[in-house]
């Protein structure tokens, strides 16, 4: 099972970006999504997440009202389209699938209940 993130690049600040996530070896229409980052000499942190049905979503406070995820089960991928970029937005984005708990803030926050993760996906932002 391989999660494929795309669609990093470098941009300057108050551009947008979306991020593509396409599982292969499974389906992951059933499964919650989520997308993390980890910019350079910093943990992990999560950014935004997504049930299976596409009906409930919860997002960082750093990028609520900015970032959006989305997800076409038909084409088994999640989205995340970035808009008013910041410098602070420079990161290694990576996109995880199979949450193995119940779809709550306190879980879909953590990393470690992800089963499957992407390679990532650099996004720079320039000022």
């Amino acid at each position: 099972v391989q999660l494929q993130a795309s669609g990093g690049g470098s941009v300057q600040a108050g551009d947008s970006l979306r991020l593509s996530c396409t599982p292969s070896g499974r389906t992951f229409n059933r499964d919650s999504m989520g997308w993390f980052r980890q910019a350079p000499g910093k943990e992990r942190e999560f950014v935004a997440a997504m049930d299976w049905s596409g009906t409930n979503t919860g997002y960082a406070d750093s990028v609520k009202g900015r970032f959006t995820i989305s997800r076409d089960n038909a084409r088994n991928t999640v989205y995340l389209q970035m808009n008013s970029l910041t410098p602070e937005d420079t990161a290694v984005y990576y996109c995880a699938a199979n949450l193995r708990a119940s779809f709550s803030s306190s879980n879909f926050r953590q990393p470690a209940l992800y089963n499957y993760w992407g390679q990532g996906t650099l996004v720079t932002v320039s000022s």
